[in-house]
């Protein structure tokens, strides 16, 4: 077995959460990975799965309630309309770094060779089609198939 002195081959993030920092975090981690050479790929479980299902990913929020790097009081972020300012001062600061919006970051992420994987266990729970995805989402798989296209030296995991 030869020795791979640390480097990393591929990144497998797992994305559960559909919150607009969540999203951008896991989409950004990719995106740095394929522009440093790296194969990565994006597993959409749970709520993640809402950043590929069409009808949602255009409407994230940002969370304002337990979430303490909003530095907002659990009662404020909980009162009427605080997450939508906090989604939309987070958009505006995006757009000034020109950020794509996540239709758009799909697409390049897909163009760049990122594999986006789709749960089949939270696709059946909330009762998904395929149909109801992102075209460049790759496939529909399980667990276990997420597990065997992680399999490699210099393959690093992270849940997001």
């Amino acid at each position: 077995m030869h020795e791979n002195n640390g480097v990393i081959k591929k990144m497998m993030i797992i994305l559960s959460k559909g919150t607009l920092e969540n999203v951008y975090a896991a989409f950004v981690l990719a995106n740095g990975a394929r522009m440093e050479g790296i194969d990565a790929e994006i597993f959409f479980t749970f709520f993640g799965l809402e950043a590929v299902h069409k009808k949602k990913l255009e409407h994230l929020h940002v969370a304002t309630v337990g979430n303490p790097a909003m530095h907002l009081p659990t009662m404020l972020g909980g009162l009427p309309g605080m997450e939508a300012l906090a989604t939309s001062m987070m958009k505006k600061e995006m757009e000034k770094i020109d950020m794509p919006e996540i239709p758009e970051f799909l697409d390049i992420l897909s163009a760049s060779g990122v594999k986006l994987w789709a749960c089949k266990l939270a696709m059946d729970m909330f009762h998904y089609k395929k149909e109801d995805l992102y075209e460049g989402v790759d496939d529909v798989i399980t667990v276990g198939d997420f597990y065997k296209e992680s399999a490699g030296e210099g393959v690093h995991m992270l849940f997001v």
